[in-house]
């Protein structure tokens, strides 16, 4: 049995502790203190410690490529460079642009799953971000191809996608969003209110719908008011609602993290890194969705100086939890991967290191840099 002998893992519930984990081809098979059980042994040192892989529910793109080119090679270009990070796992993000675009894209993610790739971190679908979203808030999203919910629409793009779409961010005041809510709700769709103008009201209602998350909160979304607490005042208040939160302390402050950690059950917080294509390509400029983006000291901007997206990288999101926000080394590794998994119900499969699940492990250093990421019992990343 392949694995690793006497490592400092991160068990759920308990702790990081030194023991044996063992797998037989993509499944954790051992876990323990016998080492003898272990007859491949694979290298990790005692100042590392072996962490459930991380799980990417919101990412458009990393290393020059972009969910919305289209092709198979953009994404798998994207998967291997989000293996450097620890992450095994991911939704490919689209944005608001043209139905053919979107459909291309969609396509472009039923191709890729169908081909079946061993390289870099698994695409488990789509984050469908937008059109169905508002334009107050539309932030970096182009105005011209907003669409009312739709769920013929809809449908057409799960279609596309070869019924991958996982999560779809959606404004929940606009006209049609009642109806594509709920029927998200009964086929296994996440709903998430982004890019929204909703009171808490609103929230509330859409939540008796079906609604499950917040996307990227704070960002792009009605504020708090003391006669209307908005969508940001639902999601500290609606213990059910999942948040995701960009930790770069750019998109949000260090204070603002910590308040909304403060206010969500511990399941309900959720990094993601909302990252575009220039993700660990330094000062530069970019593109979103045909958009020019300025990259310089980690923040992407529009020309408007619109928040484009991020460039951060998942293990970097950890490190300002622990360092920046005080959050507790374990909790932002469930933060990370126990969850995006819970919020897209694989958790039985992904997000923690358990006897029966996915042989997905990285390996993270003292300075919280990736030594390696292991997806389905193969290494995906070494440095």
């Amino acid at each position: 049995m392949k694995g690793f002998k006497k490592a400092r893992v991160y068990i759920t519930g308990e702790g990081i502790k030194t023991l044996s984990v063992g797998f037989e081809n993509d499944r954790i098979k051992y876990i323990g203190e016998d080492a003898s059980v272990i007859t491949e042994e694979l290298p990790i040192k005692s100042n590392q410690v072996l962490l459930p892989a991380f799980i990417d529910e919101h990412i458009h793109g990393a290393g020059g490529y972009d969910a919305m080119d289209g092709t198979v090679k953009a994404l798998g270009e994207i998967a291997k460079s989000v293996a450097q990070e620890g992450t095994s796992c991911f939704l490919a993000t689209t944005m608001t642009q043209s139905k053919e675009n979107i459909t291309k894209a969609l396509s472009a993610v039923k191709e890729y799953r169908e081909q079946g790739s061993k390289e870099g971190a698994y695409v488990y679908g789509v984050h469908l971000e937008g059109p169905f979203i508002c334009q107050k808030y539309m932030g970096a999203q182009p105005e011209e191809y907003i669409a009312k919910p739709d769920v013929e629409v809809f449908k057409e793009y799960q279609k596309a996608s070869g019924d991958s779409i996982r999560i779809v961010s959606i404004a929940p005041e606009v006209e049609g969003a009642d109806k594509l809510i709920k029927y998200m709700s009964e086929n296994g769709v996440v709903a998430s209110a982004g890019h929204t103008d909703c009171g808490y009201n609103g929230i509330e209602k859409a939540v008796e719908n079906g609604l499950k998350s917040i996307t990227h909160t704070y960002n792009a979304q009605k504020p708090i008011h003391h006669r209307d607490i908005g969508t940001v005042g639902a999601a500290y208040s609606i213990d059910s609602l999942n948040c995701e939160c960009i930790c770069d302390t750019i998109h949000v402050s260090v204070p603002a993290i910590k308040l909304l950690i403060k206010n969500k059950p511990h399941d309900k917080f959720t990094l993601i890194t909302d990252a575009m294509r220039a993700k660990n390509l330094g000062d530069c400029i970019s593109e979103l969705g045909g958009q020019k983006v300025i990259v310089k000291n980690g923040e992407a901007r529009l020309e408007n100086g619109t928040l484009a997206g991020s460039v951060l990288k998942m293990n970097d999101a950890i490190k300002n939890l622990v360092l920046k926000c005080g959050v507790k080394f374990t909790d932002a590794i469930d933060f990370a991967s126990a969850n995006p998994a819970k919020n897209l119900s694989v958790y039985s499969e992904r997000g923690s290191i358990e006897v029966g699940k996915k042989a997905d492990f990285t390996i993270m250093e003292e300075d919280f840099s990736i030594a390696a990421t292991i997806r389905d019992g193969n290494y995906i990343y070494k440095k």
